[in-house]
C-alpha cells in the first residue's frame, strides 16, 4: 500500500516559505482542506441562483475554446475507442459562454467539459478576484468546467496544485514507479495531451493486464470537496472522478525544482532515441552510467576530488549552461 498523503489545514499555511516546506519540499501528495472555501468563485458556485453564469459572464473575453462533447451514453467517462484508434467523445468549438451555460442547465443528452483554459486569457481578471496566496509567484491559473466525469488515469510533467471549487472530487493515485504495472497507452495519439495508464479502468483479474494486480493495492484514494486542494508532485499518477452536475477545478502547474532550461521528459525521449534499441549488454552499461552521473546513489560522481575540480559537474548555474551547450554541440555534429 502507497503511504496515505500528507493532510494539512489551510490556516497552517501563511506564506510561500511555508507551502514550499510543508507541501512541496516532502515530493508526496498533500491535501489541503479548505485552501480555497473563502474564493468568490467558490461561494458563488455554491449557490442555487444561477449566479456562477452571470459571475462568470463579467469575465469572458469571449474566446472560442475546445470542448469535450460525447453522448449521454458515456457518463462522462472520456476513453480511447475498443481499437485505440479513437475516442468515445469529439472536439467541438464553441464560445467558453456558451460551453458554460450549456454545462450549468444540465442535460440529459450529452456529456460536455471544458478544460485546461488559461484564466489570464479566457477569463482575464478572474484570477486576482480568486487568489491563491500560497501559490508560487508568477504561477498563472487554469481552469477546468464540467459535467460528471471520469478523467483517465494520466500524469503530469509538472507539479500540480488542484483546488475543486465546485462539485466532488475523487483522486486514485499511484506512485510514479507503478508505471511498469499500469499498461501505459501511446505517448503521441493521446486524449489531452498525456499518455494514460489503461489498465486502471480494468476489472479486476482482466487478462491483457496481468501485472496491474501487483499495483491496484498500492492506490491510494483522495475525496476531495469543494474548497479543498490536492498537491501532487510530478510524474504522480491520477484518475480524477468529479461527481457533481457542475464541478469546477482550478489548478496551478509549474516546475518546483527547476535546475536548467532544459525539462526531464524531453531528455527522456531522446535517451529513448538513442539507447531502448541497443542491445541488451549496452542498455547495461548506459544504465550504469546513467546511475553514476544523473540520478548518483552514492553521491556526486566526482565527490573525491576537491570541488574546485568538479568542472562542468560543479554545482552552479553557469556550469549547468555549459553542459548544455557541449551536449547541444555535439548533437549538431559540432
Amino acid at each position: 500500500m502507497t503511504e496515505a498523503p500528507i493532510e494539512i489545514d489551510r490556516a497552517a499555511l501563511d506564506g510561500h516559505d511555508a507551502f514550499r516546506r510543508m507541501v512541496v519540499d516532502p515530493c508526496r501528495p498533500v491535501v489541503i482542506r479548505g485552501a480555497v472555501a473563502d474564493w468568490p468563485l467558490s461561494e458563488i458556485a455554491a449557490s442555487e441562483d444561477g449566479a456562477l453564469a452571470a459571475y462568470l459572464a463579467r469575465f469572458d473575453a469571449g474566446r472560442q475554446v475546445e470542448a469535450f462533447v460525447g453522448d449521454a451514453a458515456i457518463a462522462g467517462r472520456y476513453q480511447y475507442s475498443e481499437d485505440l484508434s479513437g475516442f468515445n467523445f469529439r472536439r467541438q468549438a464553441m464560445p467558453l459562454g456558451d460551453a458554460v451555460r450549456r454545462i450549468a442547465a444540465g442535460s440529459d443528452s450529452e456529456t460536455l467539459y471544458v478544460g485546461s483554459l488559461p484564466m489570464a486569457v479566457a477569463l482575464p481578471g478572474l484570477a486576482e478576484d480568486n487568489a491563491l496566496p500560497f501559490a508560487p509567484p508568477g504561477v498563472a491559473p487554469l481552469i477546468w468546467i464540467g459535467h460528471a466525469s471520469i478523467i483517465a488515469c494520466h500524469y503530469d510533467m509538472m507539479d500540480n496544485i488542484a483546488c475543486v471549487v465546485a462539485g466532488r472530487r475523487t483522486f486514485t493515485l499511484y506512485p510514479p514507479d507503478a508505471i511498469g504495472d499500469l499498461y501505459v497507452g501511446p505517448i503521441d495519439h493521446t486524449m489531452a495531451g498525456q499518455p494514460v495508464a489503461l489498465a486502471a479502468e480494468a476489472a479486476p483479474g482482466d487478462p491483457r493486464y496481468p501485472r496491474f494486480e501487483q499495483a491496484r493495492h498500492r492506490a491510494v484514494t483522495v475525496e476531495l470537496g469543494p474548497g479543498d486542494a490536492l498537491y501532487m508532485p510530478k510524474l504522480w499518477w491520477h484518475r480524477v472522478e468529479a461527481t457533481g452536475a457542475l464541478n469546477i477545478l482550478v489548478n496551478y502547474w509549474w516546475d518546483a525544482f527547476p535546475v536548467g532550461p532544459d525539462q526531464p521528459f524531453p531528455t527522456l525521449l531522446l535517451a529513448m532515441s538513442a539507447i531502448a534499441a541497443r542491445p541488451p549488454a549496452e542498455r547495461a552499461a548506459w544504465q550504469a552510467w546513467f546511475d553514476h552521473y544523473v540520478f548518483r546513489p552514492d553521491g556526486h560522481p566526482l565527490a573525491h576530488l576537491p570541488e574546485e575540480r568538479h568542472g562542468i559537474l560543479g554545482e552552479s548555474p553557469a556550469n549547468a549552461k555549459m553542459v548544455r551547450a557541449h551536449a547541444m554541440r555535439m548533437l549538431r555534429g559540432g
